[in-house]
């Protein structure tokens, strides 16, 4: 999978600091596509997730599309940065249908719709969900629809938090699928944490190993970097140079 990328950076981040005994100390620029973080869990994936959508203060400088979300005494508080979080499990409202989850998204900015309505449902099937309740859905069901409500906000940035680890194995391949449509649709910068090297593989367009709170390499890491990795995650990185056409060197 290939994405053009612009000549300059659409998100840079410097952030450092510690919550109790972990430490963050990460550098992070963006240029487009699907960017995959991979590493051991608890190696700071989700903080530096969190810390870019304005819902954890660590020290540092976030800068997005020119603008500086973070610095200094300056900090974008999370319900103004036009940031569409999906998280592990999908969090939609119980009270409200698919429909009222989507128009919720929609609703909520003011931006101009990059996005349409009809769009979102088409890309994620969701038609035939639109009047149900979120506790007759299935859990692939679910995700999809918070994905279609955090795309319905007109995001700039989309960070993905695992999306599919908690599926079962029907519901994640539903899901995948259609991310993988969704990383050819869109036009904004995605993060994508995961575990599973065949979804790395398939939906990332680049991928950064992390581990210990800093980012240790791209997806073509030095022997040293890969210390500390899981095999599962080694393998990631490996599937994803292979996916973009990469191969080891003649002996």
């Amino acid at each position: 999978m290939s994405a053009p990328a612009p000549r300059t950076a659409l998100l840079e981040a410097r952030l450092k600091g510690r919550l109790g005994a972990f430490a963050l100390d990460a550098e992070l620029a963006l240029f487009g596509g699907v960017t995959a973080l991979v590493g051991p869990s608890g190696g700071g994936k989700t903080t530096l997730l969190r810390c870019l959508a304005g819902l954890t203060r660590l020290e540092g400088v976030v800068r997005f599309r020119g603008e500086t979300w973070q610095q200094g005494r300056t900090f974008v508080p999370a319900h103004v940065r036009p940031v569409g979080y999906v998280f592990q499990e999908a969090s939609l409202f119980p009270h409200l249908s698919v429909q009222g989850n989507l128009l919720y998204g929609l609703k909520r900015t003011k931006a101009a719709a990059r996005l349409g309505f009809e769009e979102v449902v088409e890309l994620l099937e969701l038609k035939p969900l639109l009047g149900r309740a979120p506790a007759r859905l299935s859990g692939g069901e679910r995700q999809r629809a918070a994905i279609g409500r955090a795309l319905l906000a007109q995001p700039e940035l989309l960070l993905m938090d695992e999306p599919v680890s908690s599926l079962d194995p029907a519901g994640k391949a539903e899901v995948v699928a259609r991310l993988e449509h969704l990383g050819e649709r869109l036009s904004i910068p995605v993060i994508l944490v995961s575990h599973d090297p065949s979804d790395v593989a398939r939906l990332a367009h680049r991928v950064l190993a992390m581990r210990d709170g800093r980012i240790v390499g791209p997806a073509q890491p030095s022997p040293a970097s890969l210390e500390g990795l899981a095999d599962e995650e080694i393998r990631g990185l490996a599937l994803t140079a292979l996916a973009a056409g990469l191969r080891p060197a003649d002996r």
